[in-house]
C-alpha cells in the first residue's frame, strides 16, 4: 500500500505539472489549498481501497493513521467538496494510468453492464436528487427489481477499464455501447474483438461494429442458428463477471453513499480509478495477477 499510495502521488503530480489545466477551477485570488490535488486523488484512491464508505469515517481513520503522509488533512465537508470538484482529474488520471500499463492494447474487451442502487424506500425515490436519472430497473443476473443507475463497462481480459458509462437502469445496452464507442474514436478505430451477453445482439447493431473494424462474439439467442467462437464463451464472459464482483464486493461499488448525481458520479470514478491503480501497480511491478487487490485491502 505504501508503494502503491506514492507512486500514485508522484504520476499524478507529474501529470498535474504537464498539465496544470487538468487541477480544479479556482479563483485567481483566495487561499492556496493545503492538501494538494495529487495528495486528494492519493487519499481518494486509498479510501477505496481500505473499504472505507463513509468519508466521516474515512477523515477519522486519516487523521489518526496517515499523518506522516497526509500533513493537512480537511474536515469531511471540505473534503467532500474538493472530491466533486476533482472528479474531472480523476477521470484523467484514470486513462493516463490504463494507457501506461501493458495490458492497455490488448485487442479483446468484454462488456457489459451492472445495476448501482440508489435508493429502496418509495419515499426515498419520490425527494431523490436522481430522480429522473434513477430509474427502476430489473438485474436479470440476481433476479431482482432495483431503482438506481447501470454501470456500463468495457474492459480488458485482465479486468482494465477502457470505457464506460453511467445511464438510467433502463438504457439500452447497445445504444450505450455504440455512445461509448462514438465518443471514443480512436479506441473504435482499433481492431477489436468484443465479447458480449445475448443481450448485445441484432443486425443492425452488429453491422454497426462490423463498420467500424470491431468483431462481435456472444451468445445464440433462442432459435439462432450457432455462432462462431462460442466455445469460447463461457471462460471469457466470465471475466467481467469477476470485474463487476471485484467492483462490488472489495470496492463496494452499491455502498457509494452519493444523494446527488454529482455525488454518484464522482464516487464511481473513485471506485474505477482505484481498481486501475491497482492493475498499473501490479503490471508496474510484475505481478503474476492484475486484478488482485489483496495487497491493498489493509
Amino acid at each position: 500500500m505504501n508503494t502503491l499510495a506514492t507512486a500514485l502521488y508522484v504520476r499524478t503530480d507529474d501529470l498535474l505539472k504537464e498539465s496544470p489545466h487538468l487541477a480544479p477551477e479556482r479563483p485567481a485570488v483566495g487561499i492556496a489549498p493545503q492538501l494538494s490535488d495529487a495528495e486528494l486523488v492519493t487519499l481518494a484512491v486509498l479510501q477505496a481501497l481500505l473499504g472505507f464508505t463513509s468519508e466521516a469515517r474515512w477523515i477519522r481513520f486519516a487523521r489518526a493513521n496517515l499523518r506522516p503522509w497526509f500533513p493537512y488533512l480537511p474536515l469531511q465537508p471540505g473534503y467532500n467538496k474538493r472530491l466533486r470538484a476533482a472528479a474531472g482529474l480523476m477521470l484523467h488520471c484514470l486513462r493516463a494510468l490504463a494507457e501506461s500499463t501493458s495490458l492497455w492494447t490488448d485487442d479483446v474487451w468484454v462488456v457489459d453492464s451492472t445495476p448501482v442502487e440508489c435508493g429502496r424506500s418509495r419515499e426515498t425515490v419520490k425527494r431523490s436528487d436522481l430522480a429522473g436519472w434513477a430509474q427502476y430497473g430489473y438485474c436479470a443476473s440476481h433476479s431482482r427489481f432495483f431503482w438506481g443507475l447501470r454501470l456500463h463497462l468495457v474492459c480488458t481480459l485482465h479486468g482494465l477499464p477502457v470505457m464506460f458509462a453511467l445511464t438510467g437502469a433502463k438504457a439500452d445496452e447497445r445504444e450505450t455501447l455504440l455512445d461509448m464507442l462514438a465518443r471514443e474514436p480512436a479506441l473504435a478505430s482499433r481492431r477489436q474483438v468484443i465479447i458480449g451477453d445475448k443481450n448485445y445482439f441484432g443486425r443492425d447493431f452488429e453491422a454497426t461494429l462490423g463498420q467500424a473494424g470491431l468483431v462481435l462474439l456472444r451468445p445464440a439467442r433462442k432459435g439462432e442458428p450457432h455462432r462462431p467462437g462460442s466455445q469460447f464463451l463461457k471462460p471469457l464472459r466470465q471475466v467481467i463477471e469477476s470485474v463487476n464482483d471485484t467492483l462490488k464486493g472489495q470496492l463496494d461499488l452499491e455502498r457509494h453513499g452519493g444523494h446527488t448525481p454529482q455525488g454518484v458520479t464522482v464516487r464511481i470514478l473513485q471506485r474505477l480509478l482505484a481498481l486501475t491503480a491497482a492493475i498499473w501497480h501490479n503490471d508496474a511491478i510484475g505481478k503474476a495477477v492484475k486484478r488482485s487487490l489483496l495487497a491493498y485491502d489493509h
